[in-house]
């Protein structure tokens, strides 16, 4: 399945792209048959706006989330490499002078968190473009520039510029880890995508250990509000929905290994974080 057409068919998930489906085919059987269709279009609404209340969106990011719970730095292991995923820097296309920092640019800062508390002597970088954009314009340059910005020498940041998802995320970053004699990585990416991505490192023979950021679901007190719908909403619950596909499409492509089994060495014992602290359901890779 080509890149373009993976893109094009994850539209049809889109609780959006989906909802005015089903009330365009609602409208359309009206026509003939109005309760019905009425039904049918009633449904539609409904695919819409439940996704996009703070409450559905809380609950379905959060099932991915709770998975790696945050940990403080210290607390995390050290390695040979800090390998920080890109999809949340905007390189700097004109007019920008700067990169621009998206939702996810938490990864690059936490990359340098993690680099200047010393758990690994050097960053690899993964991200590249997409095939039918300027490939001038590269994300891993765009964080190597932020890194830089945050003290992080240019000398201990490596480049992996080609990958256009996650699984060449990996596959390259693999290749750049044996080249160099790297063993173990601490992995760096959104709470949300970590199941996806640790699995699919572990799929190309990394030894990967998650260091989860971007965590977007926090403790709040729930009004009505939460029952309204919302654009923010919205689309939390479209990226969330996404990765759970994402997901399945990788499983089903062969592109991940299972992180069930391993969810017990996720840390070393001299990291002091020891599994009974989460609950079981973070577990579950």
């Amino acid at each position: 399945m080509s890149l373009f057409l993976s893109k094009g068919l994850s539209l049809l998930i889109h609780p959006l792209s989906l909802g005015l489906l089903v009330v365009g085919g609602g409208a359309a059987i009206a026509g003939w048959w109005r309760r019905i269709g009425l039904g049918v279009v009633c449904l539609g609404v409904l695919v819409v706006w439940v996704p996009a209340t703070d409450l559905f969106a809380d609950w379905i990011r959060g099932t991915l989330e709770s998975r790696y719970p945050p940990a403080p730095a210290e607390a995390l292991p050290t390695a040979d490499a800090i390998v920080v995923l890109g999809g949340g820097v905007g390189v700097a296309r004109p007019p920008r002078v700067y990169p621009d920092l998206g939702d996810a640019s938490d990864r690059v800062r936490h990359a340098a968190r993690l680099y200047h508390a010393g758990k690994a002597p050097v960053v690899i970088v993964s991200g590249g473009t997409l095939p039918w954009r300027d490939r001038h314009f590269r994300e891993a340059s765009a964080m190597q520039h932020l890194l830089k910005s945050w003290n992080v020498p240019a000398d201990s940041v490596i480049l992996e510029s080609s990958s256009a998802n996650t699984y060449e995320n990996a596959k390259w970053t693999a290749d750049l880890a044996a080249e160099r004699g790297i063993d173990r990585v601490l992995l760096i990416t959104s709470a949300f995508h970590m199941r996806r991505a640790l699995a699919t490192f572990r799929r190309v023979q990394m030894n990967a250990i998650p260091a989860a950021t971007d965590y977007r679901v926090v403790e709040k007190r729930g009004t009505l509000l939460d029952l309204l719908p919302s654009a923010r909403a919205l689309a939390e619950s479209t990226t969330a929905i996404r990765e759970y596909v994402g997901y399945w499409v990788y499983d089903w492509r062969g592109w991940i290994a299972g992180v069930r089994e391993s969810s017990r060495r996720r840390f070393p014992a001299s990291a002091g974080i020891h599994v009974s602290q989460f609950p079981s359901h973070t577990l579950v890779g």
